[in-house]
């Protein structure tokens, strides 16, 4: 019997490569970042090289199989954990990208998506597929590159093309294009998918015009799709199990029970809450997505997306050159008592749930002779916690009983500060597990599952209920979230068309 389970995490800016053992202990990481290509004067345009994820993920699968020197026999499975929302279109005979992939961050679509909704649309949407008119989702990208690639249009009504999100472009290459398959988490978000009769809606694709001709069949999460036959390095391991990165947090999270909520902190931040088996549409401008299943049947979640989280210290990183790392901001935030009454909205790419603004702007508020680095250090760390707390209460209303804790994972989890901050601003505890990869993990125990490498969810949740760091609440921060909702307000619609 093999001994390890590979993931491949497929994020935003970067892929990597995890090995797991029974027991679910990370046992080696590789990780390799790519190029993120930010058209010249489009403001915000989002793009990534197909071929450079490809090859970046692989070369990570590659690295940390020899790392551990483990053969590809010694694995039992690989599970995918992907971006969501990210369009691949492709030749279907070369195998080669007909355009640069079109990045969930990115909003070129805003005109078309608002369009849409002054024809009446988003209603009918929601219910077909639980999401809103949001330039975020895949629909109006596909269609995007569609009208805009020379000839691109022509040949995908002749069925010359593909379309997929990261997973299926993945599997796509490592199955030598054998198989062209997506799951129903990252189906459920490009707006096409109709959640609620589980399956490609006809109307959704004739709204958005793109052939059906495009669209890649549907599998379960946890399912056997085949092994990998395109690489020496990895040939032969099955590929297992697929999920989108927040619902593949959700199930590593082991949130598998109507009420149990996690937030991942990466790029940016997503809240999803397990919901049952039931449909049930958000009157909070919220989301509802499918979340994993190892039943086969169709299970729900409520899900409250942030387009900036973790992105925002990269950009006191890159952008403001006020810390070295991202590991130096907490350091630098805990050179004052407080934010100085500095407000960070960091709406780089416009404001997500609850607001669903792709016109509003990033803005810092509450300057001062006074402000220092430390000041905007502490009121960014501020903006991460603050916008999920919008999440948070959001969800409060649409749900039958209030949040009692909050499970955490993502890089930014690391931060002592924030996930104090986070649990004050709240005010219920934040949870953070010993192994802060439950994205990947979550990829890992949908492919284990699928394979019998471990026997079931309960088996993997005993195994999982060891120490975690919990965060109580210490502080009233009321006052501190009034005045990040008025900020919020003066940020909106910053940027629409005049």
């Amino acid at each position: 019997m093999a001994d390890y389970i590979l993931a491949l995490d497929q994020g935003t800016t970067s892929s990597r490569a995890i090995l797991f053992d029974r027991t679910g202990a990370l046992l080696h990481v590789a990780q390799h970042e790519f190029t993120q290509i930010f058209p010249q004067g489009k403001a915000g345009w989002v793009e990534h090289d197909p071929d450079e994820i490809l090859t970046s993920q692989i070369t990570s699968a590659v690295e940390v199989l020899g790392r551990a020197r483990v053969r590809p026999r010694d694995v039992a499975a690989l599970g995918i954990s992907n971006q969501r929302e990210t369009v691949v279109v492709w030749d279907r005979a070369t195998g080669k990208p007909v355009y640069n992939a079109i990045v969930w961050q990115d909003r070129r679509t805003a005109n078309v998506c608002a369009q849409l909704q002054a024809a009446g649309a988003e209603d009918d949407v929601r219910k077909r597929t639980g999401l809103r008119l949001d330039p975020y989702f895949s629909g109006t990208k596909v269609a995007w590159i569609l009208d805009n690639v020379t000839g691109a249009r022509e040949r995908a009504e002749r069925g010359e093309l593909a379309f997929g999100t990261v997973d299926s472009w993945l599997v796509w290459n490592l199955t030598s294009g054998k198989r062209h398959v997506t799951d129903r988490t990252n189906a459920s978000r490009t707006l096409l998918y109709n959640i609620v009769e589980d399956k490609w809606d006809d109307e959704m694709l004739r709204l958005l015009r793109v052939p059906r001709s495009m669209m890649p069949d549907v599998v379960w999460s946890s399912e056997r799709l085949g092994p990998v036959t395109t690489t020496l390095g990895l040939e032969g391991i099955e590929i297992a199990g697929i999920a989108g990165d927040q619902q593949s947090a959700l199930f590593g999270q082991m949130c598998t029970r109507p009420g149990d909520a996690k937030n991942t902190y990466g790029t940016g931040c997503f809240l999803l809450q397990h919901m049952g088996t039931e449909f049930h549409s958000s009157a909070q401008r919220l989301l509802t997505t499918l979340a994993c299943s190892v039943d086969r049947k169709l299970e729900y979640a409520l899900e409250g997306s942030v387009f900036v989280g973790g992105a925002v210290v990269q950009w006191l990183r890159d952008g403001l050159g006020i810390i070295a790392s991202s590991g130096d901001v907490e350091a630098l935030a805990s050179t004052v008592p407080d934010s100085g009454g500095v407000v960070f909205v960091p709406a780089f790419t416009g404001l997500g749930a609850p607001h669903w603004d792709p016109y509003a702007s990033g803005m810092i508020i509450g300057l001062g002779r006074g402000t220092t680095k430390g000041h905007i250090a502490r009121a960014a760390l501020e903006s991460i916690a603050l916008q999920t707390a919008e999440l948070v209460r959001a969800m409060d209303a649409d749900t039958p009983a209030p949040l009692h804790e909050l499970r955490v994972d993502g890089g930014a989890t690391a931060n002592n500060m924030l996930m104090q901050l986070q649990a004050d601003i709240l005010g219920v505890p934040v949870r953070r597990p010993a192994c802060l990869e439950t994205t990947a993990m979550g990829a890992a125990f949908l492919a284990g599952l699928a394979v019998g490498f471990w026997p079931h969810v309960d088996a993997i949740q005993q195994q999982q209920s060891g120490s975690a760091t919990l965060f109580t609440p210490q502080s009233d921060q009321t006052a501190l979230y009034t005045r990040w909702q008025h900020a919020v307000e003066r940020a909106k619609g910053w940027n629409a068309p005049v």
